[in-house]
């Protein structure tokens, strides 16, 4: 018998249960693909121009800076529960009247007028009180506005339509402040006492004070002109709080700010100075009209409270050159001689020593403790109560009494400790933190740590940060100034602000790493002029403030303080941010919206705003 061909063999497959269900799945899985394809096509709309504008607007609004290669852009509604205020509607701004420029909230001169003169009150901050004084508008440019020279060129530079006042280039031409060359102010380094020019006046007092080599780090400007004695110390890693009232001479402290160099307007009045004690290692008055010997002396002993032990005071001008000047230093036609007598009667009595003077400079230095000086009773002034808080410089009325220093057990001792020279102090644990309760010194290594990794955060994100693109920077909420101190090595200076409301009062360890700042309140104007920094950082500000006072007028602030084309780094929670950037957008502010050092998934996230 003849025997059956066998099947092919893929028919035997076939026939296989599983190998036909194989395929019936490869089948539907195509034909599912296929058609959901087919639908996207359908259904999607035209890549209009809105359409392409908004899919941009997401793309920048959301990058993310680590693994952007690999994760989607995120999420940032606010997920999470934070304990904030109702949301209100983004509010919508306008422009202030032209009038409102060069507007300075706390230093109005109208308001000013309502206060006593004595003790120079009506210069003192007088903010706004109520709603209806509250600025409720952006601070415009003035007319012809440009971009400041980069530093160092702003340094002896500016455009004079971006402070467009010509009394002080007139009034003090022959000593050569300002001049006006066309359309730009020119700063040649002259002032009331610089008659050879501040390089000459700062060669003649490196013969008494150790300016050089790292040992003055901070130093102090009272009635500065135009910060050009701060100028001229930079050449030697000084860096100088210069401070002035707004006073006849129009707008000193503003040429100031246009150059670039540190400094606010402030007066030696009715309160403190907003620094905390034993902060500069300098501080210098070159004719700056300040009733030394008035008052029982209590502007010099307000000098001697934010003075470190074994800091220099140095004063030129009358009284010191009476000889030649028969004027005396507050202006007036006193016997200059005589003044000069009190004022040396009451530096001795600060247990003050008086060092060799040359030509019209004279210095005098701190003791670095109080044991002399206590042992000699009453023919001093009395010491300020033990209770009274040295650091306070927050609307703390002045007294004329000395501030105690700390106490050591042997007459070389420094009181509160001895400071490395810069730059090695700048990372040197500060003697104070050992002072305030709840901080330990990890805590600052620590932080300096972090700031280290976010920095490099920052440079990435802003490429002109690291190589001169931003002069001065504020930092709002400072702590322990390691932001500020992160970017030592770059060519830029940052105004530490510590809240005077902060958990903790950091101001002076800050001082103490030989960088400058002030105290502030946030739910105030700040005592500067519109148009004052580059760049402006807000780390965890808004969580402070959320519930103290509304975070609008901080906005309103911060654009009044910030330079167009600046820009604006807020730090927060993504709740917070979300908040924030509500309001931002009413101010067509363009938005960034990057992440920390946690990455994605961190809590906290990162809004850059340029200007």
């Amino acid at each position: 018998m003849t025997k059956p061909s066998p099947s092919p063999p893929h028919q035997n497959r076939l026939k296989n249960p599983l190998i036909r269900l194989f395929l019936i799945l490869i089948i539907s899985s195509i034909s599912y693909i296929l058609g959901s394809y087919r639908s996207t096509l359908n259904t999607s709309p035209k890549p209009t121009t809105q359409n392409q504008t908004n899919c941009l607007n997401h793309i920048t609004n959301f990058t993310i800076l680590t693994h952007q290669n690999t994760h989607p852009p995120l999420d940032f509604k606010p997920h999470n529960t934070l304990p904030l205020p109702p949301l209100n509607p983004p509010e919508k701004f306008k422009l202030c009247p032209t009038n409102f420029t060069h507007y300075c909230p706390c230093q109005d001169p109208i308001k000013e007028r309502l206060f006593k003169v004595e003790k120079m009150l009506h210069r003192e901050r007088h903010c706004p009180a109520t709603a209806g004084e509250t600025l409720r508008c952006l601070v415009p440019a003035p007319v012809g506005y440009k971009k400041p020279f980069l530093w160092p060129k702003s340094r002896a530079e500016a455009w004079f339509s971006n402070v467009p006042f010509k009394k002080l280039t007139e009034s003090k031409k022959q000593q050569n402040w300002v001049r006006l060359a066309g359309d730009r102010l020119v700063f040649p380094g002259g002032g009331t006492s610089f008659q050879k020019g501040v390089k000459g006046y700062v060669d003649l007092l490196k013969k008494m004070v150790p300016i050089e080599y790292g040992a003055i780090k901070t130093a102090l400007d009272t009635g500065c002109g135009v910060a050009s004695f701060g100028d001229s110390l930079m050449d030697y890693n000084i860096i100088t709080m210069s401070i002035a009232p707004r006073d006849i001479h129009e707008a000193q402290v503003q040429f100031a700010l246009e150059r670039g160099l540190p400094a606010m307007l402030g007066v030696l009045g009715t309160y403190r100075l907003p620094y905390p004690s034993r902060s500069f290692d300098m501080a210098h008055c070159s004719r700056c009209l300040v009733p030394w010997t008035e008052y029982d002396g209590l502007y010099l002993m307000e000098i001697d409270r934010v003075l470190r032990p074994g800091g220099y005071w140095v004063l030129s001008g009358p009284p010191i050159n009476w000889r030649s000047k028969y004027t005396a230093s507050d202006g007036t036609t006193k016997d200059p001689k005589k003044e000069l007598s009190r004022l040396e009667d009451l530096a001795r009595r600060l247990c003050w020593r008086k060092l060799k003077g040359k030509g019209p400079i004279a210095v005098w230095q701190k003791p670095n403790n109080h044991i002399e000086c206590k042992k000699k009773g009453s023919k001093f002034p009395k010491f300020c109560d033990i209770n009274d808080d040295p650091d306070d410089g927050w609307y703390k009325t002045m007294d004329a009494c000395i501030t105690p220093l700390l106490k050591v057990e042997h007459m070389q001792d420094v009181s509160g400790g001895v400071l490395e020279k810069w730059p090695k102090r700048l990372n040197t644990i500060p003697p104070r933190i050992g002072l305030i309760p709840g901080l330990k010194s990890q805590d600052f290594l620590d932080d300096n740590l972090i700031w280290q990794k976010r920095i490099s955060t920052y440079v990435h994100a802003l490429k002109s940060l690291s190589s001169g693109g931003y002069r001065n920077i504020m930092d709002m909420n400072a702590g322990f100034g390691g932001f500020a101190a992160s970017l030592s090595k770059y060519p830029v200076w940052v105004m530490n602000v510590v809240p005077h409301d902060a958990n903790y009062n950091t101001l002076g360890i800050i001082y103490e790493c030989g960088l400058i700042g002030t105290y502030m309140n946030w739910c105030e104007p700040f005592s500067t002029y519109p148009r004052s920094y580059d760049l402006i950082h807000a780390d965890n500000v808004f969580s402070l403030y959320m519930n103290k006072c509304d975070i609008v007028d901080i906005f309103i602030e911060m654009y009044r303080i910030i330079r167009h084309k600046g820009t604006i780094i807020i730090a927060d929670h993504v709740d917070i941010i979300v908040k924030i950037k509500s309001h931002t957008d009413q101010m067509k502010w363009h938005a960034r919206l990057l992440d920390t050092e946690a990455g994605p998934f961190g809590p906290r996230k990162l809004l850059f705003l340029d200007i």
